[in-house]
Order: C-alpha cells, then structure tokens, then sequence
C-alpha cells in the first residue's frame, strides 16, 4: 500500500469514490468528512470530521495523515479554496482551483468565459446583477426562459418556465434571489452526461450516464439531487448519436483549453450535463466534480486503479490507455425519506436489503447502535451491475423493493419502457 490518499466528503457519491480508492490496495485512504459516512469509515485509515468548507480545518488534517494526494468530492469545498490551501501546503489535488471551479460555482462566469472564446453549445443567456431587472426582462419577453442563480444551490435552485413555473411564478422565484441570476433559453431535448478526468490538458472521458432528477414516476414531482440513474454496456445512450457524444467531448475540450489558457489550467473531474437538442448537444450546466449519483455508476466499473488515476491527474500524465471500464449496464436507485425532498423524516430506521450484483453505498444516513437512521437527504444508494440494462435494472429494484423503512425509490429507472420513451422523444424532436 503505496500512497495516501485524502478524500473530502461524506455521500453517497463519496463513499463511491472510497470504495474505487481502495478496491485494489494500492492506496491507503483518508476521509474528512462533515458527519460520520459509515461505508467511508470502514475503509478510511483515518478520519476526522469537521467543516469541509473550512480550508485550514481540512490542510490541517491532510498534514496529520501525511496524505500523498487528495481528490474533493462535493462542490462547495471547491469554492471555499480548499484545493488552493492544500496546494499552497504540498498536497497535489484532483480538483480544481478556486478560480477554476467557477465553471460550476459562477454560472455566469461559465456562460461568459463559453462565448469570449466561441465554445460551441452554449445556449443564449443574459446575466442581470439586479434580480429586479431579471424579473422585468421576463415580463417583457415572449419566450420560455431558464431561470439559474448564478452560485450554487446545491443541484435545486434553477426553475424552468413552461415545466416548472408559469412567467408570473418566474417573475416571483427571481424576486426572492440575491446576486447575479442568469436567464437563459429553454432548450428542448433530452438530457445527458459526459464524465471526464481531466490533468490540465487531457481528457479521458468515462460512459454516458443519465439522471433522473425529479422525485416521482413518470418525471413528475420536484427536483431533487437525483433519484437515480444508468449507464449502457457500450457506455453510450440510445438517443446520443456518435457525432452527438463527438460534439460534446470537444466542447468539454474546447473549456479545459479555454481554462488553460486564461491562467487556470483545469485538474480533476469535469462533469458536462448537456441537452441534446434537434441541433445536437447543448450545455446546460458543468460541475467540476463527480456528480451524484452519476459517480456510482462508473466508478464501480472501473478496471484500473482510481488511486492510480488520481496520481496521473496531479502529475499530468493523465493517458487513456490507463483507464477502462467494463462493458456492462448500471442502474442506480436512491432510497429517500418519506416526505423527501419537500419535509423528509429524519430519524427513521432504514435496513437495507443484500443483492446479487448490487453495490450499496451509504449517503446521508446515521449508525447509531448499529442500525441505520434516515436524515434528511437521500439515504442509500443501490447500484444493479450486469451484462444488460435489464438484469442491472431487475437487480437494484429487487434490492430497493425489500429494504425496511418509511423511506420510498423510483421504481421506472432504469427500466426499458422509460429509455423507450425517451428515446422516442428525442427522434420526435429530430
């Protein structure tokens, strides 16, 4: 067990990236977390728990362990500069810089730094410093329009006219915004993500995943993080075309030498959510980590070491060749509280069922007296690994569908009917 490795975070998508850390044996591992993951907590040589937006709280830890490497899991550490302290104290990261990371933490900043240097993709937008002016511009327009608070809101802030919330509903959700807002057009399609690792110059691109972010059946419901998603075994998406997955790969290559060449080269993951549209991908936003719980679909698959990856990012010998990905389907299915994401039941015990090809991953949950407690995101993760979307699906759904608790999952994803919809969807649009 050769390097050491510190992880900030403790969800679901974090006790994924442990687990990938680990699996060969290669890396000893370190987890700073704000509450106690258990899944993270048994494989972690050490833990401490504490602010993950607290920069000297985290390099002060990373010191302790002597940590070779570390990789950020959620978004807000980023913005709070924790990869630039680390930096600063020695400690290389799979994450990118404060200045960097504004691609996800700016969305203002990411629209206007796409069309200072001609990315493909980017929608038509306008940022409004004042919210009033937002909601006067929405007034007067003719046209469907995407409202985003340009920082972050944890994956639930943006509203979506015509799907959402009528032009007066609008009008008032930006009323009750501070700081910049950004409105952008309503793009028509169906939804996609790129994952790639990237070391400042290379992109090594992972299989196409989609999510499914509304709480209910049928799409129906409020947005929430993400209730599950699933992955193809020849890591493309029925309704994604080979010039469509070509055209967003080099968008997400066009920003990283955009990036680069504005002073802030980009290390770590780089995570495009596009809209493919009758007129080919479009961006909708880009996170600058793993998303949630778009991670735990490929990184369970990965053939290689993540640990090794992680080295080849920070050194900058990031090569293809040295990441693979089984060629099987994955389905994930997020157990929630009751009442989630509106008014959850926190403190309810939740007993997860074992399955045949099925990874568990704990996200926001409690151990207490060696059971399991809901809190007040989503709780367990189970993740359906087979050779074909049906029997990854039939998996994760057998272990959902006989765990105990007041706790509730989307049955649909993952299934051959919705990827049917979906994908007559898209040839309607076309």
């Amino acid at each position: 067990m050769g390097m050491k490795i510190l992880l900030v975070g403790s969800g679901g998508r974090e006790h994924a990236m442990a687990e990938a850390i680990t699996r060969d044996g290669e890396a000893a591992l370190s987890a700073f977390m704000a509450r106690r993951n258990p899944g993270i907590a048994r494989l972690a040589k050490g833990t401490r728990i504490g602010k993950e937006t607290d920069p000297g709280q985290v390099r002060d830890f990373a010191v302790a362990e002597k940590a070779d490497y570390a990789i950020i899991g959620p978004e807000a550490p980023l913005e709070a500069g924790v990869v630039d302290i680390l930096e600063e104290s020695g400690i290389p990261c799979a994450g990118p810089t404060r200045a960097a990371a504004r691609l996800e933490t700016d969305k203002a900043f990411c629209r206007d730094m796409m069309a200072a240097h001609g990315i493909a993709g980017c929608p038509r937008y306008r940022v409004f410093r004042d919210p009033s002016e937002a909601a006067a511009f929405i007034g007067d327009s003719e046209s469907d329009l995407v409202v985003k608070p340009a920082g972050l809101t944890g994956g639930k802030g943006v509203r979506v006219m015509g799907e959402q919330v009528d032009r007066a509903g609008a009008m008032a959700y930006v009323r009750t915004l501070s700081g910049s807002v950004v409105l952008e057009e309503r793009l028509l399609g169906e939804e996609f993500t790129l994952q790639a690792f990237v070391d400042g110059t290379r992109l090594v691109p992972a299989p196409l995943v989609q999510d499914h972010k509304r709480a209910f059946e049928g799409d129906t419901g409020p947005n929430t993080g993400g209730m599950g998603s699933y992955s193809m075994p020849d890591h493309r998406l029925p309704f994604v075309s080979e010039a469509d997955y070509g055209k967003a790969l080099r968008i997400m290559e066009d920003v990283v030498r955009a990036l680069a060449r504005e002073g802030h080269p980009y290390r770590g993951i780089l995570y495009g959510q596009f809209m493919n549209t009758r007129d080919g991908p479009r961006v909708v936003e880009f996170n600058a980590r793993f998303g949630d719980p778009e991670a735990m679909n490929v990184l369970p698959i990965m053939t290689n070491s993540l640990a090794g990856v992680i080295a080849g990012i920070v050194e900058g010998n990031l090569s293809a060749k040295k990441v693979g990905f089984g060629k099987v389907a994955t389905v994930c299915k997020y157990l929630v509280p009751e009442g989630y994401p509106d008014s959850p039941r926190s403190g309810e015990p939740v007993t997860p069922a074992p399955g045949n090809g099925v990874r568990l991953y704990y996200a926001n949950v409690e151990e207490r007296g060696g059971a399991l407690h809901t809190l007040t995101s989503r709780t367990l993760a189970f993740v359906g690994i087979a050779g074909t979307l049906e029997e990854a699906e039939a998996a994760a759904e057998a272990a959902a569908s006989s765990s105990g608790g007041r706790v509730y999952h989307r049955r649909d994803i993952g299934t051959r009917d919705l990827l049917a919809k979906r994908t007559a969807h898209m040839e309607a649009i076309r």
